[in-house]
């Protein structure tokens, strides 16, 4: 599933952020990576001095992938560069989708700048094209290069839907690849919208009985879903929370240590179809930890 890792670089230190992670994901898939740098003119200036720039980093990147053992596979990992012409995002996009790439690494800012990018920058544009995975990596949250592994937890929100669970596939093989656990969570609401006139609506808690029934059905079925995961060897546990959504999602991410947040998305569909709505887009914006977004096929 994970044969091929694109990281788009662009010679700051910010975009670099994603290179440990990458080499640690190319390292524990035996998975072959693709450093991407895209000119928007074949007349830029600086040309030659990005050219060796990429390769530099690439030699760097096969010595840290190598660092990995092979986990019983002799697969050898390719590392390679790609100069590319035209809209960086386009460029990414189209190359990913021709050249078989599984996987997108790429960083962004922090809660600082979270808004920016998500608004209109390169990265924006590439989860909201990209039919691969993408993996997003906060340069505030990041791991300090050095410390592995980088990945060792993945929070897995599912919330019942068949578009939540678009990732599972996914995570069931990186987490067994990278000897990561898995917390699976559903969250519960405590109340719920009643509408009463036009443009109004209150909001009604739910009662006691209401909400131990709806916390068994969902301990019942991330039960389920963990079972499968043991399975096929990962280690996975159910948790159930109650509160808002996304405020809980963020606050079990930030308690973990060196973990990433898996999500499904709409991707082509837009920005603002996510599976879980604005509960993914308030952990995009309000969240520090890395972030998979896995789009839903339609």
């Amino acid at each position: 599933m994970f044969k091929k890792i694109l990281v788009p670089l662009d010679g700051s230190e910010l975009a670099e952020v994603a290179l440990p992670y990458a080499e640690e994901l190319a390292g524990r898939l035996r998975a072959d990576v693709v450093l991407a740098h895209v000119y928007e003119s074949e007349d830029e200036e600086y040309h030659r001095m990005h050219e060796l720039y990429i390769n530099k980093v690439a030699e760097n990147v096969r010595r840290g992938v190598n660092k990995y053992g092979k986990n019983g596979d002799d697969r050898h990992i390719e590392v390679e560069t790609a100069f590319l012409v035209g809209h960086p995002a386009e460029q990414i996009v189209d190359y990913s989708d021709e050249n078989d790439v599984d996987l997108i690494v790429i960083a962004t800012h922090g809660r600082s700048g979270i808004r920016r990018w998500f608004l209109g920058s390169i990265a924006a544009k590439v989860v909201r094209a990209a039919k691969q995975p993408v993996a997003l990596i906060r340069a505030e949250g990041a791991v300090q290069k050095g410390k592995k592994p980088l990945i060792d937890n993945v929070l897995l929100p599912l919330d019942g839907s068949k578009e939540s669970e678009t990732a599972i596939p996914y995570i069931e093989e990186l987490a067994a690849k990278l000897k990561a656990k898995v917390t699976l969570v559903h969250v519960t609401a405590r109340t719920y919208f009643v509408y009463s006139i036009p443009g109004e609506t209150i909001q009604m808690p739910f009662t006691p009985e209401d909400m131990d029934r709806f916390k068994e059905k969902a301990q019942h079925y991330l039960e389920t879903v963990a079972s499968a995961f043991d399975k096929k060897g990962v280690e996975a546990r159910a948790e159930v929370a109650v509160g808002s959504a996304p405020d809980e999602i963020i606050r079990m991410a930030e308690e973990m240590s060196n973990g990433i947040v898996a999500m499904a998305t709409h991707g082509r569909s837009g920005i603002s179809r996510w599976a879980f709505g604005s509960t993914a887009d308030k952990v995009l914006h309000a969240g520090n930890t890395p972030v998979l977004l896995v789009r839903v096929r339609e």
